[in-house]
Order: C-alpha cells, then sequence, then structure tokens
C-alpha cells in the first residue's frame, strides 16, 4: 500500500492507495504546529474504520506548499508507517514534466502534480484549474510542457476578506443564486462570488486559448470544482481527486512501484 499525502494551505488530504485502486481518503485541516502523535490520534481510529494498518503501509510520498508541517509529517511516516517517505522537491523528486519557465523552482508542487495527473487523463493542450486556497490556474502545451499559468484569490479567500472588512456584511456560504441580481445582501453577495468568479473562469479559458491560439481542454479540481463546473461550458472535466492521484502517479513514475 502506499500512503500519498497532499498538504495544502488549508486541508491536508491523506490518501492510501493498493495499486491504483484508492482505497481511502481523510481529509484534515492543516495546522503548522500540529505534531506527529495529533495526526496518528486522528488518522488511527479513521483508518481502523476501514480496517486498513498503518503498518501495512509500504511506501509513502508527500506534497506540500507547506514547509512547516513537512517535519511532522514525516515522523509521522518513520514513527508510525514505518517509512520514510519520499517528499516532492527534495533529492530530485520532481515530477517528470518539461517545465518552460524562467524560474521553474518556484512552480508549487501540487500544481506540477496536477499537470502531470491532467496529461496521464487527457490529451494536451490542457488548462488545469484548481479551486484551493487560492484559485490557479495551469496551462499545458500541445507538446505536454508545462508552460505557466495565473493564480487569483481563491473563492473562500475572497469570502473571508468581504466579511473581515466590511463590518456590516455577513460570512455567507458560497453557492450557485437563483438569478443573478440579489435581492437581499446575502443574495447580493452569493450572486457577486458565484458569477464573479463564474466569469473569472470563463474569461481567463478564453483568453488562454486565444493567445495560445488553439482550442484548450479544461479540466477542475478542488473543493469547488463541482459547482463550478456544472453547467459551465469554459470547463470540460471534472476530477475531484486530481492532485492525490497524481501524487500517486508521480511516485509511481519515479519509484517504479504502483503501491
Amino acid at each position: 500500500m502506499l500512503l500519498a499525502i497532499d498538504a495544502g494551505n488549508t486541508d491536508t488530504v491523506f490518501a492510501i492507495f493498493e495499486g491504483e485502486k484508492l482505497c481511502a481518503t481523510w481529509r484534515l485541516s492543516t495546522h503548522p504546529l500540529k505534531t506527529a502523535d495529533e495526526f496518528a490520534a486522528l488518522l488511527m481510529p479513521l483508518a481502523d474504520a476501514q480496517a486498513i494498518r498503518l503498518k501495512d503501509i509500504r511506501h509513502a510520498v508527500i506534497a506540500t506548499v507547506v514547509p512547516q508541517h513537512l517535519f511532522a509529517l514525516k515522523t509521522f511516516c518513520r514513527t508510525y508507517c514505518g517509512q520514510e517517505p519520499d517528499v516532492v522537491g527534495e533529492n530530485g523528486f520532481l515530477p517528470k514534466i518539461d517545465i518552460l519557465l524562467e524560474r521553474p523552482g518556484e512552480v508549487g508542487a501540487d500544481r506540477l502534480i496536477n499537470a502531470v495527473s491532467a496529461c496521464a487523463r487527457f490529451v494536451p493542450p490542457l488548462i488545469v484549474i484548481d479551486f484551493g486556497t487560492a484559485t490557479t490556474f495551469d496551462v499545458i502545451n500541445k507538446d505536454g510542457a508545462y508552460i505557466g499559468g495565473l493564480i487569483a484569490p481563491g473563492v473562500n479567500l475572497s469570502l473571508k476578506t468581504l466579511h473581515m472588512a466590511a463590518a456590516k456584511l455577513p460570512n455567507v456560504a458560497v453557492k450557485r443564486p437563483e438569478k443573478v441580481v440579489g435581492t437581499n445582501t446575502v443574495s447580493a453577495m452569493q450572486s457577486g462570488i458565484y458569477w464573479g468568479y463564474r466569469s473569472l473562469i470563463e474569461g481567463i479559458v478564453a483568453r488562454i486559448a486565444e493567445e495560445q491560439g488553439t482550442a484548450m481542454t479544461t479540466v477542475a479540481t478542488g473543493g469547488l470544482a463541482s459547482l463550478f463546473a456544472e453547467g459551465c461550458d469554459a470547463i470540460q472535466h471534472c476530477v475531484p481527486d486530481l492532485t492525490i492521484s497524481g501524487l500517486r502517479l508521480v511516485h509511481e513514475q519515479l519509484r517504479g512501484t504502483n503501491g
């Protein structure tokens, strides 16, 4: 079995793979002060409930954009799984994809993993939209090379900032409103967030395609991907497990094992 850990700014996803089969996923909030023992205390009951023993894990791989999180994650893998984890970005452990950027080392591990995962499922050229703490757009050209992208504030981050900065604006849930024009504060905020981001998606995808001079296949992932993909012609595919499955694929490519 392979333990794949994707540590983002908001959530950390733990996944168990048996070969290519995704057997279990658990999502914990990301906190840089969490210890290895705290991870174990949270994960062991979840694993037991699905008849999974951490000691049966034979390989572990970590991708993180939160460096402060890494020590505890490594310690968890060593102490409770008995495995020394591979870490994307360390010791030459990098996704196998051409990176056509001025500073390739600046690209987040999750964005490269998404690119590799998308190329394994769909034919380039591709745009990958990841709805996370930030909303990222990553572009893969027809030759399968990563050529760059865009970073915008995430949907939930925008809502939180709006609530914090404006005293009279409440904290609202993200949903698709029935009408574009809101008739009260909550519906107006929901419409502004949903249709604002929907327009952002459609506009950016169209501009990328125009700049590249070709039609692009767009793949969405992340927590709010399904909400924005539904009924949106700019998004052709919604793959919620794109990143974690890509992490398994990267590990298989680099270590020659499928779990």
